[in-house]
């Protein structure tokens, strides 16, 4: 029997929920798996008589892609992450199975399909090998070695699920890489004339295995509705990341005006055509739709926000040069805010909220940009306060405040969750302690009280927590379940998200001359990530 054949499976009530998770959440959006294939498989390896894994010889490689669906799937099963340490084992076993000697018979739809779940699970639940933008690189250049990039209609036609199957996985291939780009601040290394494979045709699973399927019209909903609505913004998008990221780059102002307008009028566009679908039985259920339109929301406002980030800080100047770049600023907290309303709807969590799951319970991408667009609500706030030349402290706009007390909530529900860093936890308590304090006329000296008592009382607040966390490690130890190498190290500011330039040196926290000077200065424009 193959090692990996014997590979441990959680219950089947958790299993098939975790499935759910990952074809609601994943695969609706980055088309990878066709699913009847897989649920296929997967009903094979259960017997249905004692409800556990079959103790037949079940295919290692459909196994591996098992662990990272449940792997991925788990980091939304709940609010506290219960599942992480088997997430974690799930995605050791696919380390060591695509680590294995590699031959180009390996080089084939299913390999693309476990590099691109190992890519996201490995980013979702923070057992990061190397950067997710070198990952990404590498699988790219592999698929096409392999003629992704190619048409199937212009080299070798094949049947409809061959060609299907190609279509989306290059599809998914592009998305994964420009994201990865846009986080970590790299060159795409693609452009639009380096493929012509098309989009993945308006077809459900189902077809795909019928020979020559009618592909149904652009009003009517399907499988791959999603993926094909963010293919037709792709060129607008990889022009944002290319003027970003690309070496050299013009970086005018009125270049960036003009991406800004061809950005937007592909997001409405994207938001009119998704509208349009009707209400039917073509749809899917109102919980998956409502997760897939904020998905959308949600990315197409990170690629707004990194278009005018680097003006943000120009546009903060207090000696009237700013208001060249007040549209800007608008534009950055615009989209910080819709963000972070689409991540964290509530200051509670919300249960059928899967995106909260995400930003709440994942690691890198999700968080990474909740976080961010906090601070910059909090850089908002405090140049609000100091451009303030009135007698009285003016009110703050109170939605703009309530995201800093609800920041302060949400950086506690991820350490429960399991995050180990507390970097993101005590910046946010020090920024709305210093705004409060901004807000009282509180002077220099009084300020510095006021920032020590903030990080005093986050100390108090994580260490418990951290604690159980560490007591529930050491039980799952002794009671066999869990290596110590497998400790996961996750880092909303750190580790995972390094390549945004983010993660806040030891100086940071320097308060000899300005307390919180920080948080803004003239040089925020290449010190901040690109949300």
């Amino acid at each position: 029997m193959h090692p990996f054949a014997t590979i441990k499976l959680p219950s089947r009530t958790v299993a098939d929920a975790l499935v759910t998770n990952y074809l609601r959440e994943t695969e609706s959006i980055y088309r990878i798996l066709h699913i009847p294939t897989f649920t296929k498989k997967y009903e094979e390896i259960w017997n249905p008589d004692i409800g556990t894994a079959s103790g037949a010889n079940p295919d290692p490689a459909f196994l591996i892609q098992l662990k990272l669906v449940l792997a991925i799937g788990a980091v939304t099963y709940d609010d506290k992450f219960p599942l992480r340490t088997s997430a974690i084992h799930w995605i050791h076993e696919a380390q060591t199975w695509m680590a294995g000697p590699k031959y180009k018979a390996r080089l084939n739809i299913h390999s693309i399909q476990t590099n691109l779940l190992l890519l996201l699970a490995q980013e979702r639940v923070g057992v990061i090998a190397e950067l997710p933008w070198v990952s990404a690189g590498t699988l790219l250049r592999t698929a096409m070695y392999m003629g992704l990039h190619r048409d199937p209609t212009h080299t070798a036609p094949g049947t409809t699920f061959e060609v299907e199957m190609h279509r989306r996985l290059w599809n998914t291939i592009l998305e994964l890489n420009l994201q990865t780009s846009l986080t970590s601040g790299g060159a795409p290394m693609i452009s639009l004339a380096d493929f012509d494979t098309a989009p993945p045709s308006n077809l459900d699973d189902e077809q795909l295995e019928v020979q020559d399927s009618v592909t149904k019209p652009d009003g009517e909903y399907t499988q791959s509705t999603i993926a094909i609505e963010l293919r037709r913004a792709f060129p607008q998008r990889l022009a944002v990341v290319k003027f970003l990221n690309d070496r050299p780059s013009t970086g005018t102002y009125e270049e960036t005006l003009r991406l800004d307008a061809e950005l937007r009028t592909a997001y409405r566009a994207l938001n009119q055509s998704i509208c349009a679908y009707p209400t039917s039985h073509t749809r899917p259920s109102i919980e998956s739709f409502d997760y897939e339109t904020k998905a959308l929301d949600f990315l197409m406002n990170r690629y707004t926000s990194a278009l005018h980030v680097p003006y943000f800080s120009a546009a903060l100047q207090g000696d009237g040069s700013g208001s060249s770049y007040a549209f800007s600023r608008k534009t950055v907290i615009d989209c910080a805010l819709k963000v972070w309303r689409t991540a964290i709807p509530t200051n509670s969590p919300d249960e059928r909220n899967p995106l909260s799951r995400l930003a709440t319970c994942s690691a890198g991408f999700y968080p990474s940009v909740a976080t961010h667009a906090a601070f910059l609500i909090a850089v908002e706030l405090r140049s609000q306060l100091e451009e303030d030349d009135s007698l009285r402290p003016i009110p703050l706009r109170p939605y703009l405040f309530c995201v800093l007390e609800e920041a302060k909530a949400w950086s506690l529900r991820v350490i429960e969750a399991g995050e180990t860093n507390v970097k993101g936890c005590l910046l946010i308590n020090l920024v709305t302690a210093h705004v409060e304090g901004l807000m009282g006329g509180v002077g220099k000296g009084e300020m510095a009280t006021l920032l020590i008592r903030a990080v005093e009382d986050v100390g108090e607040m994580c260490v418990p927590l951290l604690e159980e966390l560490v007591a529930a490690q050491n039980r799952e130890i002794e009671a066999g379940e869990m290596q110590p190498e497998a400790v996961p190290v996750t880092d909303i500011l750190g580790d995972v998200a390094a390549d945004w330039n983010f993660a806040t040196p030891d100086s940071t926290f320097d308060f000899d001359a300005d307390p919180m000077s920080w948080i803004i200065n003239d040089d925020i424009g290449s010190e901040m990530p690109m949300l």
